[in-house]
């Protein structure tokens, strides 16, 4: 008996062993080798950036339970990180890139105070607190450094493969993290303060700085992923890279995909965002209906997202 079970549990634990393994797999095959079945390189570039964003969304608020509508001004900072880092001190691409990340970190430890905050407490000041990013970025007393409401420039620095290959290294980097961190005890930690962060607390975890690690590489996420879609375009104004829609969008793909999990994020952002260019662009009043059937749907009958389907048949779900 003892033998049968143990043996079960070894089955078991290959299976997730195996399941967790394709995730990046398949991402990395899918986005590397996409470009030569598909034209629009552009389409799959933007949908890896909000993959990356949503799994950014995800470590948060899918492991911490906060959730950040003004995460794009992470996203932002990154961009401007790079470009600062280009014009001022002419670093190469792949450096300025690292720079931008590193920026949003910082940003992010100074807006670190955020995390006493919960709920839409914390939703509305993460907004207002990208909104004083965007301002402050495009304001034109700091043409100098940021190009104010001009925006940046950088096609001496346009590489638009070396910037693709870029995205799709953080793209798997970023679901191997999150992979990691859900089958770690740090993770299973961060769940249990999610769920009550005063029961959590009382059992030994450290909240607070297990937060603030969550916090700060969501940050660095979003810097990078923004510091190569702005290498990636080459000229962006503030208005391209702090536009709110990107934080709701990739919330959006997080919560239709199901948080919490490293496979619900990959699945919004595919299944949404190929909606989108389905019919968003041509037909965008259609889209915009079916996008709010589709998450009234979401919100009434399944809460845990897609991949909850799954799991309620007790399959296992990366």
């Amino acid at each position: 008996m003892l033998n049968s079970l143990a043996s079960r549990s070894k089955q078991n634990a290959s299976k997730r062993l195996l399941a967790n393994s394709l995730v990046p797999l398949l991402v990395l095959a899918g986005f590397s080798l996409s470009p030569l079945v598909y034209a629009n390189h552009t389409i799959l570039f933007q949908m890896m950036a909000f993959m990356a964003l949503a799994q950014g969304v995800n470590l948060l608020y899918g492991f911490t339970g906060y959730l950040p509508f003004g995460y794009v001004g992470f996203f932002g900072i990154g961009a401007y990180g790079m470009a600062m880092s280009i014009q001022l001190w002419h670093f190469p691409g792949l450096l300025a890139v690292l720079m931008g990340g590193l920026l949003s970190v910082i940003i992010a430890i100074i807006f670190s105070p955020l995390l006493r905050l919960s709920g839409a407490y914390f939703a509305i000041s993460s907004l207002a607190a990208s909104e004083v990013l965007s301002n402050v970025v495009s304001n034109s007393q700091l043409t100098h450094l940021t190009g104010g409401p001009y925006g940046e420039s950088l096609t001496q620095s346009y590489h638009p493969l070396t910037s693709y290959v870029a995205m799709v290294v953080v793209l798997v980097l970023t679901t191997v993290l999150l992979i990691v961190i859900r089958n770690a005890p740090f993770g299973r930690a961060l769940m249990a303060i999610r769920e009550d962060p005063v029961s959590a607390a009382m059992a030994g975890i450290a909240v607070v700085r297990s937060r603030s690690v969550v916090w700060l590489l969501s940050a660095l996420i979003a810097g990078l992923t923004g510091a190569i879609f702005g290498w990636h375009l080459s000229v962006f104004y503030p208005s391209t890279v702090f536009d709110l829609n990107i934080s709701i969008l990739a919330i959006v793909f997080t919560l239709f995909g199901g948080s919490g999990t490293v496979t619900g994020p990959v699945l919004g952002s595919i299944v949404l965002y190929g909606l989108y260019n389905a019919i968003g662009i041509s037909e965008p009043q259609y889209f915009q209906l079916i996008y709010g059937l589709l998450i009234m749907a979401l919100v009434l009958f399944l809460p845990g997202g897609v991949v909850s389907l799954i799991q309620r048949r007790g399959n296992y779900v990366p």
